[in-house]
Order: C-alpha cells, then structure tokens, then sequence
C-alpha cells in the first residue's frame, strides 16, 4: 500500500510520500512514488503516485517520453511546457486515461486491482501555486481553501492532525511539520506504509524546490518530531478530565 499527503497554503506547497510497496505478506518491496520536474526561474512540479504500480509508471513513463520529444520537437505538449498547471493536470490525467484503456481488463483478468491516483502540485510563472487530484477514470478535482490538502493510499490515520492544523494561512513550516507528524501517525498504525520517505517543498514565486529530499528511518529530525509528538499526545490525554468518580 502507501501513503502521500500534499497541502496548499498562501506560502506554498508541502508533498510527502512513503516507500514501500505491499504485493502479499511475502513480497514488500520499495519504490519512489514522488517525482520531481524543473524548468529553472519557470516552473517545478512534484507527482505523488498511489494504487497500481504499472498503471502509475506507465503515466509517468508517457510524461517523460513526451519531455524528451519535446526536446527536439518544441510542438509537443508536456507538464514542462503548457500554458497553465490546469493543463498539466489535465496532460496526467489523459495519461492515466491512456493506460486505463490499455491495461485495465488484463489486470483484472489477472485478479488484481487497477484503480490508481496521482497527485499533481506545483507552480509555473505567472501562476499561483496549485495542487490538483487525480482519479484512475482521468478526471481531477483541484485544492480550495475549503480543501487545502489531499491523501491518497492509506489516508485515514494521517488525517485528523491535517484537518485540526491546515488553514490557507497555514505556515509553511508549520504545514511541514503537520504532514511529517500525519506520516508518522500512518506509520505506526499500518504496516504497509513504511519508511524512507521523499520530502518536497515549493515555496511561493520562487518555482523551485526549498526542500527535495529523502528521510530515512535514521533521520534524528523525523525521530525527535515522532517523539514529540507521541510526548505531547500523552501529556494532552493525561490532562484530560476524568469522567468516572
């Protein structure tokens, strides 16, 4: 399974995935599921991938092939290239069209499940800052200030900190911390969700990346918010009233 979080606010973009991939009780395995694209001083992007591993890569497969033809043909349409984010999302999700008519009733011939979702954030120069939701059919909702964060994979254990914190007014920091301390929760409630986890950051009119890494399950930072976290969860529950005499 997995688990990838993405949050809109006024000062940018925050996306955080996992890693591991659960084919049986036997057969887990890694896999990135955040991908990253760069136009320097004009655009960056993150994708954030869940559900069907060959649905998923064959969408990103088909974006990357028309970036290299784009290369040497400026008419080919790509998410580097087009005029608005809107289109990006609507580039993913003809992609995702694509492999669901191609692939769909050979993988449920097979007994397995196709459906998948892709999350697509980012900002191009002259626009604002957006982040949109893909579903397996093609179709796609975009963030409001209603709606500022999406989830995709196993979503529900991560969540009740994201809708107690995330506010469009929502600092970025304070957004990075809520979606780490949301991964965390996930962790340690469901096994098929696992470290290391890829990290990215889009600051606002700046069209790169202030964070793009990977947190291993070493990481001291990760480990002291984990800590925190489960120290201030405690501390709230042994404050708490008591309701028996």
């Amino acid at each position: 399974m997995t688990y990838c979080v993405a949050v809109r606010v006024d000062q940018g973009l925050v996306m955080l995935s996992d890693t591991r991939t659960n084919a049986g009780m036997d057969n887990i395995a890694r896999f990135r599921k955040s991908f990253t694209y760069h136009v320097e001083g004009e655009r960056a992007i993150t994708l954030l991938c869940s559900g069907n591993l060959s649905i998923t890569q064959g969408v990103k497969t088909m974006l990357s092939r028309a970036i290299r033809e784009a290369e040497s043909d400026p008419e080919v349409e790509t998410i580097l290239n087009c005029d608005t984010m809107h289109r990006a999302a609507q580039l993913v999700g003809d992609a995702m069209r694509t492999m669901q008519g191609r692939y769909r009733e050979s993988i449920a011939m097979d007994g397995s499940a196709a459906s998948a979702s892709i999350m697509i954030a980012g900002q191009r120069k002259g626009g604002k800052p957006r982040l949109y939701l893909i579903y397996s059919a093609g179709n796609f909702i975009e963030a409001t200030e209603d709606t500022p964060f999406f989830q995709i994979g196993e979503h529900k254990y991560g969540k009740p900190i994201l809708d107690r914190i995330i506010q469009r007014e929502t600092s970025l920091e304070d957004a990075t911390k809520a979606v780490l301390v949301s991964m965390d929760s996930t962790l340690r409630s469901n096994l098929s969700v696992g470290m290391p986890l890829d990290l990215t950051v889009i600051e606002t009119d700046t069209f790169d990346f202030r964070v793009r890494t990977r947190i291993e399950a070493d990481n001291e930072e990760f480990a002291m918010i984990s800590q925190g976290w489960s120290a201030a969860l405690r501390k709230g529950f042994e404050d708490l009233p008591n309701v028996l005499d």
